[in-house]
């Protein structure tokens, strides 16, 4: 005699007597077939566990009323802590969905045809609502992560740094090692922040990146340590690119106009150092007609001198003017004679009454002092600006030193 299907009532009725059973078969398959479940905390695996009920439950539910999905799906997910979200992936969680349907499928294979279907349906349903979850979740973390960056970009180009900054670095995921320096250009119309991302990664570099108005501020930090083979520095096996290198790979994202390279510092604390020369020079890199792009700040150091950037009339004091200063001021007296002489040898040396190779030679040590060249035009201009903002330091500081004595 052939057995009489049973109604959706009796199926209800049957599926609630069976879903204690279901449960704990759904766990001991969690653990024979998982093991990233079995290395869980016990209160993690106990979260995951009220997931797998939740779910046998939330199926019971759903059958009676198919038009519940959406609280169905909420009541499922809404059973897992904040902290498991985090800690298990997605890939993880449809093992749990997809282990959850093989074992009410199997125990209810003899339910009919209808049951079947349920599951299928409803299976389908569970893994849609399980990717919104964690859709939701990576968009609410991404936007979260892009406030988080905005904010500690400002405070890098502010310079105001509080206690919280390392924290929030920390959160960013900051991988950079060593030294940091800041690139500022234009924006493009259609940022893509993930393929600057990308092309930094590429190069073993990490960024920080802000938009602010037209402009885009990238801070950028080697994402390894590096190791020191026979004084060169390296990336693993491969050399290290050096910051104005990454910037020339990273110049494509950016949009038309200049690009302009801060100097290297110690660390990202420091890096406001960066970012005030990268905007300074920045501000005036369209007064050099042939500035390449992207451009050190520190090659525009006339530019930013005569606009009034204290940093710029310091370094070229304490890096050119100083240091000749110290070691001689024949070197010194040689130089202003020369560049007032239009860079004409001969001129200089009826001027000093020595031989043009003597003039040739001195020149020659300021190059080995200072690391610039005086006979080229662009190394010239940045050599006078030094000397005329060392000679009004030095103007500046007589009057002190008169009346400390």
């Amino acid at each position: 005699m052939a057995t009489r299907p049973r109604t959706k009532a009796e199926t209800l009725a049957w599926l609630r007597t069976i879903s204690g059973e279901l449960s704990t078969q759904t766990l001991k398959r969690l653990e024979d077939t998982l093991p990233w479940y079995g290395d869980m905390p016990p209160s993690r695996r106990s979260a995951v566990g009220l997931v797998a009920q939740a779910g046998i439950t939330s199926f019971i539910s759903w059958f009676d009323d198919p038009r519940s999905t959406p609280w169905i799906a909420a009541d499922v997910f809404g059973a897992a802590p904040r902290e498991l979200l985090r800690s298990v992936s997605l890939q993880q969680t449809l093992q749990l969905i997809r282990v959850v349907v093989e074992v009410v499928e199997e125990r209810v294979k003899d339910g009919g045809e209808p049951l079947r279907e349920a599951i299928l349906l409803y299976s389908r349903e569970i893994a849609f609502a399980a990717a919104d979850v964690y859709a939701r979740a990576a968009e609410a973390r991404g936007l979260w992560d892009a406030r988080l960056e905005a904010l500690v970009v400002d405070s890098i180009l502010s310079g105001e740094y509080d206690d919280e900054l390392p924290s929030r670095i920390a959160a960013l995921g900051w991988h950079g090692h060593g030294e940091v320096a800041v690139l500022v250009g234009t924006a493009p119309k259609q940022f893509d922040v993930d393929q600057v991302r990308r092309a930094a990664r590429h190069m073993h570099a990490d960024v920080l990146i802000g938009v602010q108005g037209n402009r885009l501020v990238v801070v950028i930090g080697r994402a390894d340590p590096q190791a020191r083979e026979g004084g060169e520095e390296t990336i693993g096996t491969a050399p290290a690119l050096s910051f104005l290198e990454i910037a020339t790979q990273l110049e494509p994202q950016f949009g038309a106009g200049h690009l302009v390279l801060g100097h290297e510092v110690p660390n990202l604390v420091d890096a406001s150092k960066s970012a005030k020369a990268a905007l300074a020079g920045f501000a005036v890199a369209r007064s050099w007609r042939h500035a390449p792009r992207p451009v050190h700040a520190d090659d525009l150091l006339p530019e930013r001198a005569l606009a009034g950037d204290p940093l710029a009339r310091a370094t070229l004091v304490h890096r050119i003017y100083r240091p000749l200063q110290a070691h001689s001021t024949e070197l010194l007296t040689t130089l202003w004679s020369y560049l007032d002489n239009g860079r004409s040898l001969e001129a200089t040396a009826r001027e000093l009454f020595v031989h043009p190779n003597t003039v040739r030679y001195r020149l020659k040590r300021v190059s080995d002092v200072i690391g610039y060249d005086a006979t080229g035009a662009r190394e010239a201009l940045i050599l006078q600006s030094a000397l005329i903002v060392g000679s009004m330091s030095d103007h500046e500081a007589q009057p002190r030193r008169r009346s400390a004595s």
